[in-house]
């Protein structure tokens, strides 16, 4: 392969720092960089470097008791395009006074920020989220509300708005790093990751964390819980507002009281959008039918399924089908070795300890099958 001259090098990588806070959660911040790493490994690029932070680069406790020395400290950070804070158990209490002065200086530099898990408290309590849409790990909703009521905060898995991303914990940062991907690098690189992690459906901005009732409703509400699991359980076979009610032991007045009062919406639109979450779930991941997943919804008529979903959801169900991010509507791609094509950078050929996570990963990376296999734009 011939050496690379300097204008073969491909674009500046995106330089992404994760503050990590003290019980911060693993399992995000690992959905988080993996996604960019295997952006790398499929583009034959170094598209994205990732560094770890911390106050004074001191090692931070993990949630479950797992010790990480970052790699630099956050006063000392090479240049970083994007910052990440990556929360976790009680952010209220990891934030500290440094944290919310260095964070304030990254954003009057003008740097992206975001937030992982619980991230977006410390966001919030130093004040860059203010008339922003934010999402967090539905645990901690309620208390940013109350908290922080200029943060427009959203029950959604992630949530990105103009130069602030944030979102809710467990995988769900996979779905917003590989979001971010798509939009900057293309479909075909986001669906060519996702089949490395053989991650069948990426999910969207739109879609919602499911937020346990009894969160929501504490343990004082045992008839709502038990007429909603009803409804739960007999989507394709509606039940009727009085059979509800009867099942309850309530009056159908005291039905349409409780949902109100407790829900903010009458008991038939609460068993509506059950079933428009159901079908939307079955559009992304099933092949069923438009029909048959009308049917398994409780629509007898294709049409009115159509209207009631285009009103919930902003789209008709044939365009949400056809709309999702997914290895199999992205289009075939063909997969090449790295010797069949004319790589921008000579991995080989660059001196070693250059100090990249990111670029050490992709030295490891190159003699694999999929290693340069997704040709980008």
């Amino acid at each position: 392969m011939p050496t690379p001259t300097q204008n073969d090098r491909p674009q500046k990588a995106t330089s992404i720092g994760f503050l990590l806070l003290d019980n911060f959660t693993l399992i995000s911040l690992a959905a988080a960089i993996e996604p960019l790493r295997m952006a790398n490994q499929l583009s034959g690029r170094e598209l994205y470097q990732w560094h770890t932070l911390s106050p004074g680069g001191e090692a931070v406790r993990a949630s479950d008791g797992l010790n990480v020395t970052p790699d630099c400290p956050m006063e000392t950070p090479p240049a970083l395009d994007m910052i990440v804070v990556c929360g976790g158990i009680a952010p209220y209490r990891a934030a500290r006074k440094e944290h919310l002065t260095w964070l304030r200086q990254q954003a009057d530099r003008h740097r992206k920020l975001g937030a992982i898990c619980t991230g977006s408290w410390v966001l919030a309590s130093a004040g860059l989220l203010d008339h922003y849409e934010a999402s967090t790990h539905w645990e901690c909703i309620a208390a940013m509300q109350e908290a922080f009521p200029r943060v427009d905060l959203s029950s959604r898995l992630f949530s990105i708005d103009r130069d602030r991303f944030t979102s809710s914990g467990g995988t769900a940062p996979l779905d917003m790093m590989l979001n971010i991907i798509g939009r900057n690098h293309g479909k075909e690189l986001a669906a060519g990751i996702s089949d490395m992690f053989i991650y069948d459906h990426v999910r969207n901005e739109q879609d919602q964390q499911r937020i346990p009732l009894k969160h929501m409703l504490g343990a004082n509400q045992p008839k709502l819980l038990e007429i909603v699991a009803l409804m739960e359980s007999n989507l394709e076979e509606l039940l009727t507002l009085d059979e509800l009610a009867s099942y309850a032991g309530l009056s159908r007045r005291q039905l349409e009281r409780l949902f109100q009062k407790n829900l903010k919406c009458s008991p038939s639109r609460y068993y509506m959008r059950l079933r428009l979450n159901r079908a939307r779930s079955l559009l992304k991941q099933s092949s069923l039918s438009i029909i048959e997943v009308a049917s398994a919804c409780g629509f007898v008529s294709t049409p009115h399924f159509s209207k009631c979903y285009r009103e919930q959801f902003g789209i008709p169900p044939r365009s949400e089908r056809l709309g999702s991010l997914s290895p199999s509507t992205v289009g075939q791609r063909v997969l090449v070795t790295a010797n069949d094509l004319d790589l921008p950078l000579d991995i080989s050929a660059l001196p070693p300890g250059r100090g990249s996570s990111a670029f050490e990963a992709l030295a490891q990376a190159r003699d694999e099958p999929t290693f340069a296999s997704v040709h980008l734009n």
